[in-house]
């Protein structure tokens, strides 16, 4: 077996119309806009796959090692389920603007339209300026004619809720759940691999050529959840020194770990790569085969075939994904 040890990937930046600058001026991003939204820390979408940037296999993208390594990068347990698909895509997200208002399909849908998954996905909040806000489902159940109708009317976001957010605030967002991150948040996502979005409402912007942006209106509409739900905030425990649940879902499996001191975790049962997104501080991340320097705003993936994993800090808080 190859040495398998934590493998860190280079960014790929995303221009976007509502990006910013904080993740070139906070994460030292290598960003060469001051529009730049969106850090995709590991990718397995087609034309945008992850590169390793340490150790002896540098320059490797993600699909060459699932080629290559298999279950003993991903798991036997995940081969079995997605095959040489990674998963799962892992992003950095900074919003000087308002996003688009939109909403993803679910698997079935989007295999029978896109050949995709679907896009489940969670949200982390790792900062906020004063009053923003995310918009996450209806403020009301709302029937289908009544959706169209404020389209039409150019009423949409009177039917929307409204969530005012901080660090650590956290959310989870089923397929079909109408949703937006809001101007002056910054946050970490996590989501099943796949880059199917439904455009809603795009408040009237035109882009940097004069175009109005596209809209998904005719898709969207069999695509929505209409119901009221509460079920998006997501409360967890940010007790130190231990393995806090956050979200558990069947795509993905994320846990808060607020460190200051040193922990060793037993991954000899775990049939899953483990990923860590650094949302604060800084530690040194050991496997079977070597370790790895990670700070605020950076990921690894640690492969399946560890046994043991080590965390050295004094100060670090991750999100630890795994399926």
């Amino acid at each position: 077996m190859a040495k398998l040890y934590p493998f860190k990937f280079a960014p790929i930046m995303k221009d976007r119309l509502w990006g910013g600058d904080k993740l070139q001026k906070l994460f030292d991003k290598p960003s060469e806009t001051d529009t730049t939204g969106e850090s995709w820390e590991l990718s397995a979408v087609k034309g945008d796959v992850s590169v390793v940037s340490n150790g002896e296999l540098s320059g490797s993208s993600l699909q060459e090692l699932i080629d290559s390594y298999g279950p003993d990068l991903m798991g036997q347990s995940v081969i079995d389920r997605f095959g040489n698909d990674f998963p799962i895509l892992i992003k950095f997200i900074d919003a000087k603007q308002d996003l688009s208002i939109q909403l993803h399909p679910h698997d079935d849908l989007a295999k029978e339209r896109h050949n995709s998954f679907g896009k489940t996905e969670m949200w982390y909040i790792m900062d906020a300026d004063p009053g923003a806000k995310l918009i996450v489902g209806f403020n009301k159940d709302v029937e289908k004619q009544d959706y169209v109708e404020s389209l039409e009317n150019d009423t949409l976001l009177d039917l929307l809720n409204y969530e005012e957010v901080s660090e650590g605030d956290t959310f989870f967002i089923n397929t079909g759940k109408i949703h937006a991150i809001g101007a002056g948040v910054m946050l970490a996502e996590i989501q099943q691999t796949s880059d199917i979005t439904y455009r809603v409402f795009d408040f009237n912007r035109r882009d940097k050529n004069g175009n109005l942006r596209e809209l998904h209106t005719d898709l969207a509409v069999d695509a929505i959840d209409y119901k009221k739900k509460e079920d998006f905030k997501v409360s967890y425990s940010k007790t130190t020194d231990v393995v806090n649940p956050m979200v558990d879902c069947p795509y993905f499996k994320t846990e808060y770990l607020n460190l200051a001191k040193n922990i060793a975790i037993d991954v000899s049962n775990r049939d899953s790569f483990t990923i860590f997104m650094c949302v604060k501080g800084s530690a040194s991340i050991s496997n079977d085969w070597g370790d790895v320097e990670i700070q605020k705003g950076e990921t690894i993936l640690v492969p399946a075939a560890s046994t043991k994993i080590d965390i050295a800090t004094t100060d670090v808080t991750l999100l630890e994904v795994t399926i």
